[in-house]
């Protein structure tokens, strides 16, 4: 395929890709393909809901193989080594300067971002504006909400 754009990935985001399209192919797929034989031996396919919605489902697991099979092909494993610095892998404790709130976040790609377990996109504004940054440093965050400041507290 054309497109050759990186996907950084930790070791278990990785293993979760390949564990989905494992399960994508070897149990989704199989379903779907007995729900086709069963709607096709309903008959007329032109009013068969059963038969679409089949094929709907058909479509959806094809697509989303190709799709996780593409991403596998472009998949980098995020190597975690400088603790030094920000980077994709890190977990960074951050003070909010404002109100000297603390957060924990850590930067995965952006496949694998889950903001309710406080993993965040190296492409979100958060993660841009502390990668290569060190312990102490301030960075000002612009956000769509508007910009605050950050202290780096924490690198691991």
């Amino acid at each position: 395929m054309a497109n050759t754009k990186e996907i950084y990935l930790t070791d278990e985001g990785l293993q979760n890709l390949k564990d989905e399209l494992q399960n994508l192919k070897e149990v989704k797929r199989p379903e779907v393909i007995e729900a086709l034989k069963e709607a096709r031996s309903l008959g007329d396919l032109s009013e068969n809901a059963e038969y679409d919605a089949a094929r709907a489902a058909q479509r959806e697991v094809e697509g989303r193989i190709k799709e996780l099979e593409v991403m596998l092909e472009n998949a980098v494993v995020i190597e975690k080594t400088d603790t030094d610095k920000v980077s994709i892998g890190s977990h960074v404790t951050v003070e909010y300067v404002d109100d000297d709130e603390q957060d924990e976040y850590t930067i995965v790609g952006s496949t694998e971002a889950d903001p309710l377990q406080n993993k965040i996109s190296n492409l979100s504004p958060l993660a841009i504006a502390i990668l290569g940054k060190k312990v102490g440093e301030t960075v000002k965050v612009d956000s769509p909400n508007g910009s605050y400041d950050l202290k780096i507290i924490a690198i691991g």
